[in-house]
């Protein structure tokens, strides 16, 4: 695969979609249980959903899905920057601050910046801008996040050097048929990887989230965005949060949580071998809406991370895309082109 600068697939200063992954280095279970040594660092993945909670509320990004395995994560997130220009100098200064806090409580996390701190981001209109743009700036959000969790899990284990193998890989999501599939890819990951038997036992992941929010409890999904979006009636623009656990209020998928869930529930039973359990034989409204037939939509849900490089899309949609700085165009995988080209 080429290596391509971040922003010739994605800018800060654009709404954008994209599925992020890094793994640690020499693929050692340094998130989970480690058969060399007898350890568990299962709660390290604690670390992160801790961070990604923390960002969510402060960054001008929306977290759409996430999920820890035992030597990798992946997220779904999307920029902001319309968000982002809808805060005050000193709302800019202040979430930074929390982000790259100057003081902090013993537990390690940010004091309330003072006006001082405030000050020195409000009065220089360089630095402001600068950091403006990097509140909507996905490159800057994995950096600190794989920063944070890499020099806290070395200090621990007494050793220097790197911890995760190299920068996060980023795949730009164009259309609503690789949004979709993306997002089952990413919440069925541990059940593929035989990590979990079900949706409600997949640890560490947002799809775990959402169902415990329905359950009752209202804050296990406060910092995710909601699943669904109308286009018909929601409305237009940013849509800044009413909390402030989140960057925006915007869904991003057209059906609804308990419709996901099903879809869920259907494809899993289909791409994870000896899976049992009653379901409905016939294939999910949503499939029939974006015109993919199920073979496609499984091998699309199971092998995501295979089948789609920079972008990830229709062949029409990568073929009309181009690179932000050269104008190249992007390339769509063999593989990837057959199963899309039949997927009707």
């Amino acid at each position: 695969m080429t290596r391509i600068t971040r922003e010739e697939v994605f800018s800060p200063e654009e709404v954008a979609i994209v599925h992020v992954m890094n793994r640690v280095v020499r693929r050692c279970f340094l998130f989970g249980k480690d058969d060399l040594t007898g350890i568990n660092y299962d709660y390290r993945k604690a670390w992160i959903e801790q961070l990604l909670q923390r960002y969510a509320s402060t960054f001008g990004i929306d977290l759409l899905c996430f999920s820890v395995l035992s030597n990798h994560f992946h997220l779904v997130l999307r920029s902001r920057p319309d968000v982002v220009l809808t805060w005050n100098d000193s709302e800019v200064a202040r979430r930074w601050l929390k982000i790259c806090p100057k003081r902090t409580h013993k537990d390690g996390s940010p004091k309330e910046p003072n006006e001082f701190e405030l000050n020195s981001i409000r009065s220089d209109p360089k630095r402001l801008q600068e950091i403006r743009s990097r509140l909507s700036d996905i490159s800057w959000w994995m950096r600190l996040l794989c920063q944070r969790v890499g020099m806290r899990a070395n200090k621990e284990d007494g050793h220097e050097g790197k911890f995760f193998q190299s920068r996060f890989r980023a795949v730009r999501l164009l259309d609503e048929e690789s949004l979709l599939a993306c997002a089952a890819y990413v919440d069925l990951n541990p059940i593929r990887a035989s990590l979990a038997e079900s949706l409600e036992k997949s640890d560490f992941t947002s799809v775990q989230r959402r169902i415990e929010a329905l359950k009752g409890n209202s804050d296990a999904d406060r910092n995710l965005s909601p699943i669904s979006i109308d286009e018909y009636s929601d409305p237009l623009g940013p849509c800044p949060s009413n909390s402030s656990d989140r960057a925006s209020d915007k869904g991003f998928l057209g059906i609804g949580i308990e419709d996901y869930l099903q879809l869920l529930d259907w494809t899993s039973r289909r791409v994870i071998p000896g899976k049992k359990g009653t379901v409905n034989e016939t294939i999910p409204p949503i499939l029939e809406k974006l015109s993919l037939n199920e073979a496609a939509w499984c091998a699309m849900a199971s092998n995501f991370g295979r089948l789609f490089n920079h972008v990830a899309g229709t062949p029409s949609e990568v073929d009309n895309k181009r690179s932000r700085v050269t104008k190249r165009r992007f390339h769509l995988p063999i593989q990837a082109r057959k199963i899309l080209g039949s997927a009707a």
